[in-house]
């Protein structure tokens, strides 16, 4: 371990991100006990870069150790008001009678949501607290958008580490999604 520094991208160069968010999703197919092989399809291109290009804002913050990165957390607003029953190519079928999108079905799920959709910090840097900075970072970002009422979190089957620190952190859980491939976690 060098100089860590903690980098906010603000020239929209995500691709410094391309190698961990491909582990990252290694990482989640270890993990998953419901249909793992659905990761194969997910990688930089088809989740982060396809996000980052359709939210209405995002953020992206690197940790970077002698200016190679080593974890990331990317994070974005979206008005979801058209999407918020649609299923993407990749989710997986594993009940079809109980296929779940993405989104609740409250009587009241605000058009516009903030969304903390990844944050990975490679092996060997768990253990400083790296990923509790870069998630209040994201938090802080997410909260300054007035007119954002709620942030979800999604995270893989089987990823229980991660799911029990965001619900340690204020969010409570909201609904299975894909019959359990994901959790949804909120805050308000």
């Amino acid at each position: 371990m060098g100089n860590i520094t903690i980098e906010v991208v603000k020239d929209g160069n995500i691709e410094q991100c391309r190698e961990l968010c491909n582990e990252l999703m290694a990482f989640q197919k270890s993990m998953a006990t419901l249909s793992p092989e659905t990761f194969d399809t997910m990688n930089f291109d088809t989740r982060m870069k396809k996000s980052y290009e359709n939210a209405l804002a995002s953020q992206v913050i690197v940790v970077k150790d002698n200016g190679v990165p080593v974890g990331y957390v990317f994070s974005t607003v979206d008005n979801i008001a058209n999407s918020k029953n649609s299923i993407p190519d990749w989710a997986p079928v594993v009940d079809p009678e109980n296929n779940k999108g993405f989104y609740p079905d409250w009587d009241h799920l605000p058009d516009k949501i903030g969304c903390l959709n990844n944050l990975y910090i490679r092996d060997g840097y768990r253990d400083m607290k790296l990923g509790s900075k870069l998630f209040t970072l994201s938090m802080e970002w997410l909260e300054s958008f007035p007119d954002v009422e709620v942030v979800f979190i999604f995270v893989s089957n089987g990823n229980e580490a991660a799911l029990n620190f965001y619900l340690s952190r204020g969010f409570t859980y909201s609904h299975d999604v894909f019959g359990g491939f994901i959790k949804a976690v909120y805050k308000s």
